[in-house]
């Protein structure tokens, strides 16, 4: 098979005719493909009065396949294989099932690997299937009644079931291909496969979750909802068992050898249980930040010129960052076209903000994150847990400063820059459904944060036109992109206590939907591997 690269195209080109340019340049007739496919495609908007679509192509030919791309640079055609994740041989010899805690990403995918390998898994999550989750959610933002078992960051899906469901990662490994094959199988749009930007969207997301879910269920795995780890049993530095609470509130104990863990960055509780019984942990760098959210439209023109309206291009994106050469640097983090940002507390009397949007990315408002990296060394306590002390405080300050009620702190960005307070904002209608309290943002967030978001800001108002726009809302605190705690495990990926695979963003593994869920592959790669007595 061939790739060839740099297909540059009109907007609203058909398959058929960037078929016949990727014959064009390996100087065959389109019909001598016996096999063809777009394997990326983007956008190049550098020339706003000349924006293009740029595609790469897996095609096959009747034909010396390795002759043709000898006579090109392999940047532009190279020789490739199609691709195929094929599981690993099964050696596991265990009569206990596997437990999996957490059916987010990770779990998903570990869960959904083994249950392919015949291991029956058994997976536990502490909140609600993803239909009654919603409900929980919606009840959250309407009535400010929060679950705190079941709501943004818990229940079927994880926490990126309410977000873009954004599919873009740093990761290299073949395992990213996977993931998007099972999402796609399970009802994911088919573009997610090549674009270079994809995302599945809120209202997609449910969908596709609960389809993996039957499927785990189809393959002899089960899936508990309503159950929360609260204890492990060990003896000899050996896992033996769990006990958890089931949806009805009562303790239940089961044995078994093998636990992935897959907590997700927000079981604060989980992780502090098991740093008591014995886990080794350790802290890792986090990033902390606001929300800002400007007019779509504003970024739609200033990234797309006069055709900043065209319905071939959708909702306009951006990924920006600054490094000083001496200073902390800040980095925009989960940008959300057209959608909202959400109260996204799962512990009373905190508030957190993320960002979230639909499919069709339709909303009034851009958004993301403007993230600050800390270091483990900024926390002065050595303890393993200090970052995730320090969100706790935030959080809390976020609260009070919101009027005790789950109503997010915000401020616009002309005030921010000027140092005072915000008493109203302007034309920039905040988005957050708990809505927002006018108040200094450095009320809730450190100096260290504050200082390097204004230097960022304006960094970023010199790469993307308006961005500095006085208008626009800074909503805090946006403190769970990542976790702040790592739980070390060796190179079979288990912890101290063998038998425990701690895995995804939780255990400080990953960060984002797809490397959570390579993790997950990872790990129950590992259990197959069976390697827990040597």
């Amino acid at each position: 098979m061939l790739r060839i690269n740099e297909i540059i195209v009109p907007l609203g080109t058909q398959t058929e005719d960037i078929k016949k340019e990727a014959a064009a340049v390996i100087g065959v007739p389109s019909g001598a493909f016996t096999f063809f496919e777009i394997a990326r495609e983007a956008i190049d908007s550098r020339k706003k009065n000349n924006i293009r679509m740029v595609y790469s192509v897996h095609v096959q030919v009747d034909g010396d396949e390795e002759k043709i791309a000898a006579r090109f640079a392999q940047n532009k055609v190279s020789l490739c294989e199609r691709y195929q994740y094929i599981l690993p041989e099964n050696k596991r010899k265990s009569e206990f099932r596997p437990v999996v805690v957490g059916f987010g990403p990770a779990g998903m995918f570990a869960g959904l690997m083994l249950a392919r390998a015949g291991l029956r898994p058994l997976i536990l999550e502490r909140g609600n299937d993803v239909d009654t989750r919603t409900a929980d959610v919606q009840k959250f933002w309407t009535q400010r009644t929060l679950n705190t078992q079941s709501n943004v960051q818990f229940g079927e899906g994880g926490a990126g079931t309410f977000s873009d469901g954004k599919l873009t990662t740093g990761i290299k490994d073949h395992r990213v291909r996977e993931v998007f094959d099972v999402l796609c199988q399970f009802g994911a749009p088919a573009e997610i496969a090549y674009s270079a930007r994809p995302h599945i969207g809120t209202d997609k997301l449910g969908g596709v979750v609960k389809n993996i879910r039957k499927e785990i269920i189809r393959l002899g795995g089960e899936v508990r909802f309503g159950c929360c780890l609260t204890d492990i049993f060990f003896a000899n530095s050996f896992i033996h068992g769990i006990q958890y609470t089931d949806a009805a509130g009562s303790l239940t104990e089961m044995q078994t050898d093998c636990l992935v863990l897959c907590i997700g960055h927000s079981a604060r509780d989980t992780v502090e249980m098991l740093y008591r019984r014995g886990l080794k942990m350790e802290k890792k760098p986090f990033s902390v930040g606001v929300r800002i959210e400007h007019p779509q439209e504003m970024i739609n023109r200033s990234q797309y010129g006069n055709e900043w309206n065209n319905p071939l291009l959708g909702a306009a994106d951006y990924k920006l960052s600054n490094h000083p050469l001496h200073g902390r640097g800040g980095y925009t983090f989960c940008m959300c076209p057209g959608g909202t940002v959400v109260c996204a507390s799962s512990e009373e009397e905190m508030v957190v903000v993320n960002g979230m949007s639909e499919y069709a990315r339709d909303g009034e408002n851009a958004n993301s994150a403007i993230l600050i990296g800390l270091e483990p060394e900024y926390f002065a306590d050595e303890h393993p847990l200090a970052g995730m002390h320090f969100q706790r405080e935030i959080e809390r300050k976020a609260y009070v400063c919101g009027g005790k009620n789950y109503t997010a702190p915000a401020q616009t960005v002309g005030d921010f820059l000027k140092d005072r307070p915000s008493k109203k904002g302007g034309f920039v209608n905040p988005s957050c459904p708990t809505g927002v309290e006018w108040t200094d943002i450095r009320r809730v967030l450190p100096p260290v944060v504050t200082d390097q978001l204004a230097v960022s800001i304006l960094a970023f108002d010199r790469k993307l036109k308006g961005f500095a726009l006085p208008e626009a809302v800074l909503t805090a605190p946006e403190s769970r992109s990542s976790s702040p705690v790592r739980i070390v495990r060796d190179e079979c990926r288990q912890a101290n206590i063998k038998g425990i695979f701690p895995c995804g963003e939780g255990a400080g593994y990953a960060g984002g939907i797809v490397s959570a869920a390579v993790d997950g592959i990872r790990c129950a790669e590992a259990v197959l591997a069976d390697e827990y007595w040597d």
